[in-house]
């Protein structure tokens, strides 16, 4: 193929890409056909003089997401495979180990592990890096291809090699299943308490916590004092469910906006009327495996004064994912926009912090657990000044007779081992 026709295959995909990814304004026309003349030049070359044979697509799928994933940690291409794997996942169900993954510096570091999967059982935790997947180095592959490599037929084993801060390299080896994702449970808790678990935000969240909470009410009656609701470990999810379950606990308010870089383009996502709770205090339990989503629910909660936040600073990813599907060749995950609370604050790198910080524990204390947050993260999005907060109010005081039952139970109940996820390993 010449260098002329090259180059038109080039055009044309950036032209049937326009509608999705259009180019900037200020892009001189002649630098851009220069820019795609190089890269005809650059896969001419590789498809005639590499040492191995590479079909053409697996050249332009690979172009094309070292261009995505040049621009921060979350934007990636998606092949049908992968867009068919992420839409079954955010339906709840899916193959593989249950964990929630990125990408640094060439290894995989774990976001968080879904409760009760294969993963979890096995102790692996928020922050580890894994550095080899059955003895093969992961340095050098993608995301993808690691996620691919973890995942396989249920019953199979995968020994992973898990470097964890403070403790020497050892390895687990984890047995695949379905991965049935009940993401909300829930429980009565001594002294009146309703107990809300959520671990990540999929098609039905939203209607498991209003299930949970006419359980609850009607297990404990007039007893009840107020409800703890705990994201520890959520990585997140759809943003919809987020704002449908930040809605659940609010009565009226802004939930979340999202900005782009296009001016006028902010979306605001507000509460309807109707608070579920009926206004008893909540605790909202986070850690640094807490990220998008979960930072969604607790920021609306805590800008609101509708809750009092625990636990340690959460994971700081702040940005909006739009997945933009490509007619018969899979979808691009492009990052589009920033998430604010209702304060104006950017989500972003800060991430929420707790009103009362309270570390991990498991009979001794433990390090967070969380490691890495999206502030440690190879070119991640630069986090932005907070707006001014004027005319917000303070959080609410822990210390107010309505709220300090419930905080002195949780701060009790944190410390036991049968609420803390992490499991100590052994090399």
């Amino acid at each position: 193929m010449s260098k002329l026709r090259l180059a038109a295959a080039a055009l044309l995909l950036v032209v049937t890409l326009a509608p999705v990814v259009p180019l900037a304004e200020t892009d001189d026309g002649n630098d851009t056909y220069r820019q795609l003349d190089l890269f005809a030049n650059v896969f001419e070359r590789v498809r005639a003089e590499y040492v191995e044979e590479v079909s053409d697509q697996e050249l332009v799928e690979a172009a094309i997401n070292g261009m995505l994933t040049s621009l921060d940690p979350h934007s990636s291409f998606l092949d049908l495979e992968s867009f068919q794997d992420m839409q079954v996942q955010t339906r709840g169900t899916f193959g593989g180990l249950g964990i929630e993954v990125t990408m640094e510096n060439g290894l995989v570091v774990v976001v968080s592990p879904i409760d009760d999967t294969p993963a979890f059982r096995a102790g692996l935790q928020a922050g580890d890096v894994i550095s080899e997947l059955d003895g093969e180095p992961v340095m050098g592959l993608t995301l993808s291809d690691a996620v691919d490599r973890m995942r396989g037929p249920v019953g199979t084993d995968i020994t992973l090699t898990v470097l964890r801060e403070g403790e020497e390299a050892f390895e687990v080896t984890i047995t695949r299943d379905i991965i049935r994702v009940e993401s909300v449970r829930h429980r009565v808790e001594e002294g009146g308490i309703g107990y809300i678990r959520v671990t990540s935000f999929t098609e039905r969240t939203d209607e498991g916590v209003a299930d949970a909470l006419e359980d609850i009410e009607a297990e404990l009656g007039e007893d009840l004092i107020g409800y703890v609701l705990d994201l520890r470990n959520n990585p997140g999810g759809l943003l919809d469910q987020a704002v449908a379950v930040a809605d659940t606990f609010l009565d009226q308010g802004e939930i979340v906006s999202t900005r782009s870089r296009i001016e006028g383009n902010a979306q605001r996502y507000n509460a309807r009327s109707g608070d579920l709770t009926n206004g008893l205090p909540i605790v909202v339990l986070i850690n640094g495996g807490s990220a998008s989503a979960s930072e969604i629910v607790a920021g609306a909660l805590q800008d609101h004064q509708r809750g009092i936040v625990m636990g340690t600073p959460s994971f700081g990813k702040g940005s909006v994912q739009t997945i933009m599907p490509i007619s018969g060749q899979g979808a691009i995950r492009l990052t589009t926009a920033r998430y604010y609370t209702p304060a104006g604050t950017s989500i972003q790198i800060k991430g929420i912090t707790p009103d009362i910080e309270v570390q991990q524990a498991n009979i001794e204390l433990l390090e967070d657990g969380d490691g890495r947050r999206e502030a440690d993260l190879r070119g991640r999005l630069e986090g932005e000044i907070d707006a001014d907060d004027e005319g917000v109010e303070s959080p609410l005081d822990a210390t107010d007779s309505s709220i300090a039952p419930l905080v002195a139970v949780l701060i009790r109940l944190m410390t036991l081992p049968t609420v803390v996820a992490p499991v100590r390993f052994t090399s």
